[in-house]
């Protein structure tokens, strides 16, 4: 994107109702009429070339509505997980927009651009000390990737918290315009218990992103302003994950972002900043606490 079409781009964001525009997408993506879903179905898949062959339920017709589609499933043999118990995989199909140690309690956004643990957790000041100098991932979902999110390793779902906020894009355009863009977004974030040390995953959300749900609270619709709301987990779902089971999808795209304490893993060395990745590749290894 040339330069001052990148800047139009940052400043009508700062412009437009974006939660007006997001509640739109919403509604549309859910229209179950069978010649607007499939319209909006065929041309998606021919704008981003989506690879029909890895779907799980091929027909289109089957799918209610273009969110249907959007969230789907895939095959399991088309995203096979590395099961050795010290292999830390991919959560997500995306592109690792960022990743690397935690500088005491700042996160790397994009080029001169940080952000700060305290900030990112909504002031859980007691959870963001165990992650000081600890490692984290940053995984930008684009419209045309598959948009569910798994466990990295297997672990234990002790809480989530919905941190209301602003849905500006997090495309890397944005994120290298946008000081502290992840703070100031809307987001879910889940803590686990993960082989003895605690892990988080972040759901950021964003633009267009009308919903995130996850198997133990449904659909969680954004909301601008308010207090951190301490969701309530469903009792009859099990909370105990193995590697690469789900915890939930974006209903439209957004960004990942997966934190570790200090000394629990190392990021494999072919790693880079860019990289296209796909749920379950090996992106590290567990290692022993110290």
């Amino acid at each position: 994107m040339h330069p001052i079409q990148a800047w139009f781009f940052i400043i009508l964001q700062f412009l437009v109702p974006k939660l007006l525009i997001t509640n739109i997408i919403y509604y549309v993506a859910r229209i179950k009429n069978t010649v607007i879903k499939n319209y909006l179905i065929q041309n998606f898949i021919k704008i981003y070339n989506v690879n029909v062959d890895e779907i799980k339920i091929k027909n289109l017709n089957e799918y209610n509505s273009f969110n249907a589609f959007f969230t789907r499933e895939l095959e399991h043999s088309s995203r096979p997980i590395e099961e050795e118990e010290k292999v830390l995989i991919s959560s997500v199909d995306g592109k690792l927009s960022a990743f690397g140690n935690i500088k005491k309690n700042q996160l790397f956004q994009a080029k001169s651009f940080h952000y700060s643990l305290q900030d990112l957790l909504g002031n859980d000041n007691s959870s963001a000390e165990k992650f000081i100098d600890g490692n984290f991932a940053t995984i930008y979902l684009a419209p045309f990737n598959y948009h569910r999110v798994h466990a990295p390793l297997d672990v234990v779902l002790k809480k989530m918290h919905y941190i209301p906020g602003n849905l500006f894009s997090v495309n890397q355009v944005t994120a290298s315009r946008i000081p502290k863009l992840f703070i100031r977004n809307e987001r879910l974030v889940c803590y686990f218990d993960a082989n003895g040390f605690e892990m988080i995953i972040i759901f950021v959300g964003a633009m267009n992103v009308g919903s995130i749900t996850t198997p133990w609270t449904g659909e969680i619709r954004p909301i601008k302003r308010g207090e951190i709301i301490d969701l309530k987990l469903a009792q009859n779902i099990s909370t105990t994950l193995k590697k690469g089971d789900l915890l939930g999808w974006f209903n439209m795209g957004s960004t990942v972002i997966t934190l570790f304490p200090k000394n629990s893993c190392v990021w494999t060395e072919s790693l880079k900043t860019n990289d296209d990745i796909f749920m379950g590749n090996k992106i590290g290894s567990l290692v022993q606490l110290h």
